[in-house]
């Protein structure tokens, strides 16, 4: 009885709640490497389809799409390949040493970050990173946005859908500093309107839209750079 009593008694460990610095340090007043468009996507609860209606309104013209979602390890490539199988896009789960090529989408494994590097021959490129996790995620959002604020900048576009916590918020204040576009989805169309509740409370939104309209909003977007407008 009395060990039982001690144990009921002991305090329950909390896990810490690290910032991107744990994985990457901010990097202020960089130019972007190049004029190649990037997209960069967070979600969570409810992430899983409201990646689907967004992705499979997307043409095969796209720039390269980035997303971290909070998934565990076991099922992030098999939902890259149920993406795949329906999307005009390419969708396949993150590897090491990618260069981003157009017309696909990177899904972030779950065992690891997903951020971007820069490489002096082939432009940017992925990069996986398993250290500690970020808001008690990895894959991260914040650690993502980051990565694209530092090397992307004004010609990355961030979006954040639906999700509990607030994995993403500073992120995307990270990439509006850095001069990207940010959309968050409306709450209405959400299945938990955490992340983006935070990120608008940040204001580091541009426009919140609900998740029908965001694929159109992004084609404009994407038409704006390809113009030079």
């Amino acid at each position: 009885m009395g060990q039982f009593s001690r144990e009921i008694t002991a305090p329950m460990e909390v896990v810490p709640s690290h910032t991107a610095d744990v994985i990457l340090p901010r990097q202020l007043g960089r130019s972007p490497l190049g004029r190649q468009t990037v997209i960069v996507i967070g979600s969570s609860t409810g992430g899983t389809e409201a990646l689907r209606v967004l992705l499979t309104a997307l043409p095969a013209t796209m720039p390269p799409i980035l997303i971290a979602q909070h998934m565990p390890e076991l099922f992030t490539k098999s939902f890259a390949a149920r993406l795949d199988s329906l999307c005009q896009l390419q969708v396949k789960e993150a590897e090491d040493n990618e260069r981003l090529q157009p017309g696909t989408v990177y899904i972030a494994p779950g065992h690891s970050h997903l951020l971007l590097k820069s490489s002096p021959t082939t432009g940017y490129v992925t990069s996986l990173n398993n250290g500690q996790p970020v808001n008690r995620h990895r894959p991260s959002v914040d650690v993502l946005f980051r990565s694209a604020a530092n090397l992307v900048g004004k010609n990355c576009i961030g979006i954040i859908l639906t999700g509990m916590g607030r994995d993403g918020a500073q992120g995307m204040l990270e990439l509006k500093e850095a001069g990207a576009y940010n959309i968050a989805q409306d709450e209405a169309s959400c299945v938990v309107f955490g992340m983006p509740k935070e990120a608008i409370a940040l204001k580091s939104h541009h426009e919140v839209l609900p998740l029908t309209a965001i694929a159109s909003r992004l084609l404009a977007l994407v038409a704006q750079r390809q113009s030079g407008v």
